[in-house]
Parts: structure tokens; sequence; C-alpha cells
């Protein structure tokens, strides 16, 4: 049984991020100071992040479960003047030359030899400073957020402050959330909103950069014991507590988001849920979130439209975001002057413009432009138009479609393929765990492989051959050829929910090229 031994109140939580944000000024980190948070979800984590929010500071955040390659890059990209961190990120910080630039160190736990303070005295140090709240406006920028690199490089997402407004807004009027409940966000960053939405947050007792991974008896002895009403948690953390099977009375509310929750998983939770609960399924990314919703009834409903090879259904969009439907580019767009809007019915790249649609990325002019559009409004200046980097269509209906990743589409000879049109067509048959649809060789003439996940037990010639016969029944999928069953996919750090298609990529044209 995990044990619960920590808890803290708003009113703790408002005196000692006071505290916090006092000492931190006095040690140097105060407004505009970028500084690099590696803190383990923990009380100390929340206190810090509302510490740094009230001193105007901008913490910076990278998944540490990346590439260390990839870690450092971040770090060094951020250009941090301080990195707050527990024992062994500050000794990887000293040994793999991380955050080069940053010049004020705070360790959360004991401190040896690698300079700075604690994070304890800096608590001392602020006591009884009386409130801190910096004078920042909406355009100020409030953090800078990393992306996981899922389908590319991490980057960093400049988030203002109006940006965190308008979430907070968009989360309440989009979801229905009312003060009072209780949350498991099993996505730390998210807990941060449940202060401003007057919820009490319950951190479960698990590894949040291995969701796949977690014990689902912790998670209900955290649900029973706190009387959680609501819960966050990402495709595959769903599949944990649906593979599971026990019911959830109390829970109101689900929440999942961070790629496609598969229509298996959502009916199988659905079952686990009280009839007048909800389960939403949020579209969005770190650089704007959330664009769409859609309610688990409704996804149940176009499960069938889904496994004929519609794509899914991500649902309407959220107010007062503005999502179209461009011809697909590849190339950056400076200006929407231009831009082809297509009809309803029509598969082409998502954009979207609101109040969350954040507007540059931190030091990386490329990704920018190639994620930016600028719009003109007559008479209201401009706005920024943000490329979600998917591909989808509105139906007759008015909601959006969700058909895959622009840079993970399969152009062949006879025209574009998309994952989310191939996959859950294939996906059905018996033996597969999960497909992944992949092209190899040169844009425009690409072969389409699918690689699959073969089921524990599965018969691997029997499976080759139905997987055939599907494939070549079905107009989305009969150009495909290659089958080649896979071990286990290679999916993303933060949710362990997107499939790394790139590195599958490489991964089937070294398989083909074997057996040439």
């Amino acid at each position: 049984m995990a044990r619960y031994d920590v808890t803290l109140t708003y009113a703790e939580l408002d005196r000692r991020s006071d505290a916090m944000a006092a000492g931190l000024a006095a040690h140097g980190i105060g407004r505009g100071c970028r500084t690099v948070v590696m803190v383990r979800p923990s009380p100390e984590f929340f206190l810090l992040m509302f510490a740094l929010f009230k001193a105007g500071a901008v913490p910076v955040l990278v998944d540490p479960g990346i590439d260390r390659r990839a870690l450092k890059q971040c770090l060094d990209e951020a250009q941090p003047h301080a990195f707050i961190g527990i024992p062994l990120a500050q000794l990887a910080r000293r040994l793999l030359g991380w955050a080069r630039s940053a010049e004020r160190i705070v360790t959360v736990g004991t401190r040896w030899a690698w300079g700075g303070t604690t994070l304890a005295k800096v608590e001392r140090a602020g006591a009884g400073a009386g409130s801190q709240l910096a004078d920042t406006a909406p355009d100020d920028v409030a953090a800078i957020l990393f992306t996981s690199g899922s389908t590319g490089v991490p980057k960093g997402v400049v988030y203002r402050h109006r940006h965190f407004v308008g979430q907070i807004e968009l989360l309440r009027s989009a979801f229905g959330m009312e003060a009072g409940g209780v949350d498991l966000p099993t996505f730390p960053p998210f807990a941060l909103f449940d202060p401003a939405l007057g919820l009490t947050s319950v951190i479960p007792d698990m590894d949040p950069t291995r969701p796949a991974q977690a014990d689902p008896k912790r998670l209900h002895d955290a649900i029973a014991r706190f009387g959680v009403t609501q819960l966050f948690g990402s495709p595959a953390l769903m599949r944990v507590l649906a593979d599971y099977g026990q019911q959830l009375p109390n829970v109101k509310r689900v929440t999942s988001a961070g790629a496609p929750v598969p229509p298996d998983v959502v009916a199988r939770m659905r079952r686990l849920l009280p009839d007048d609960a909800q389960f939403w399924t949020p579209y969005g990314a770190t650089e704007c979130l959330p664009v769409a919703v859609i309610e688990g009834r409704e996804l149940e409903q176009t499960r069938t439209a889904t496994e004929a090879g519609a794509g899914t259904c991500v649902g309407r969009v959220v107010a007062p975001n503005v999502v179209r439907i461009i011809a697909i580019d590849d190339a950056p767009i400076a200006d929407w002057h231009g831009v082809r809007e297509l009809p309803a019915g029509d598969i082409g790249e998502i954009t979207v413009a609101g109040p969350t649609a954040t507007d540059t990325y931190f030091n990386r002019d490329a990704a920018t432009a190639a994620a930016k559009i600028r719009e003109a409004l007559p008479g209201e200046g401009e706005r920024i138009v943000h490329r979600m980097g998917d591909v989808g269509y509105f139906d007759a209906e008015g909601r959006l479609w969700f058909c895959g990743r622009k840079t993970q589409r399969v152009e062949t000879a006879a025209g574009p393929m998309y994952t989310e049109q191939v996959e859950p067509v294939l996906n059905t048959v018996a033996g597969v765990r999960r497909t992944a649809l992949v092209g190899v060789g040169v844009l425009g003439a690409q072969l389409p492989v699918l690689c699959y996940e073969p089921l524990h037990g599965a018969d691997a010639a029997e499976l080759a051959r139905k997987l055939r016969e599907a494939a070549a029944a079905h107009p989305h999928t009969q150009a495909i050829t290659h089958f080649l069953p896979h071990p286990g996919f290679p999916v993303d750090i933060r949710h362990n929910a997107k499939i790394g298609r790139e590195k599958l990529a490489r991964w089937a044209t070294e398989q083909l090229e074997r057996t040439a």
C-alpha cells in the first residue's frame, strides 16, 4: 500500500511560495530570470513553480527522460540564468555540462559539491516577507515549455502570461470544471492548473515519465483514499486502468490527451465509470491547448467510422478558437493572405488561432517560421495562426477529424496515405495489438509498409495472412504489400502513447534492405 504523508493546504501553498519567491529574488532569481526546473513531482515542485511565477521568473521545463544529447541541447538552447534541481540533476549538470550559462544554483535536497544554495535555505531567507507578486504584463514571458520531441527535435515553446490565463478559462468552460473537486493528475504539470480552478490535487505514486508502467493498485488506492472525482492521464495510462478492470464509482470526469485514445480503451473505461461520468479527450499540443474536445459517448458513436478509415474524431472546436483546414504545404507560410482554405470533407493541414495559440519558439527562428502564420485583422492589428503539424478535416456536422501527423503521411506514387485512416482499420484484426504505417523511400514514390505488434501467443503466419486479407479489402489499405512484425513500438517519453514512426521507418528500411 502506498504512503501519503505530506499534505499542503492552499494557505500553506500561498505562504510558503511567498517565502520562496522572496528568497529566490534575494538569490538573484527574479523577474525575467530563465530558470531550469528539474524536480520530481512533490510538494516542493508545486511550491517552487508558484514561487517562480510570483517572482516573475521564467521556469524552463524539459522532459528529463528524453535522449541525453537532446536534453543537453534543450538546456543550452534555453540559455538559462539559473538551475534548480534535485541532487541527481545537479550531478548530471556538472558531469555532462548541462546549462553552462546558469550562474545561480539551487538544490532541492542536500547540497554537496556543486555550489549554490538549497531550496530550504531559500525559503528560510524569505520567511515573513509577506505577499509576493511581480507586476507582470500579459505579453511578458511566463515560461518556456519544451515539446516532447516525439516527431523531431524538442522545441522550447514560449508561454506568455496571457496564454496561461486563456488556458485556465478554456479548460473551465470546455470541461465544466467547478471548484471543490479532487483531481488525480498523472502528468504533473497539469496539476499546476488545479489551484486556479479551485481543485485539490492528489499526486500519484508513479513515475510520470512511464505512465504505461504505472501500478493500477496504487492509483486505485489514491483514488479511494482521497475521494478522487476526476483524473487526467495519457492513453497509455488509460489502458493500464482499463486492463486492470476495477470500477471507478466516484470518478465523475476523466480526461485523456497526448495521442488518440484507442476506441476499445474508451469503451472499456466508460464501463468502469458511473453512468453520469464524462470521459473527455481534448485535442491540442504544447503550443496550443485545448483546441477541440469530444466526450466519450460521442467518441464511441464514431468508432465504426474510425475503424472504417474515417480518421479519429476529436470533436468540436472550443470557443473562441478559430480552426481552419488549409492545403498541405511543407514550406513556411509567412502571411495568411493567399492561403487556400479547404471545404468540409477535404483533408488538409489543421491550423488554429485563439487565446492559447503561442507565437514563437525560443531561439528557434526556423521552427517558428515553419509553424506560425501572421494574419492581418482589419482594424484589429494581427494575430498568430499556429500550424498544428496535423492533417484532418471537418465533417458535415462541424466536427474535426484527425488523420495523422503531416510529417508522418506516406506519399506514394498514387497519392498520400494517412496513418489515422490506415491503422484503425487494421488494428481490428484479431491477434494484433496495434499497427503503424510508415513510408520507405523517396517522398512522392514511397513504399507503404505496415509495422505491427502481435499479441502474445498470436500465430505469426496466420496473423500475417489475416493482415494481408484485411488490407486488400479496404481502399485506404490495399496499396500495402509489406507487413513487418515488431516486438514493441518506440513511443514518446511524455505520454508513452505517440508512436515513433520516424524510428520505425528507419527500422523498416533496414529490414527490407536485408531481405532484398
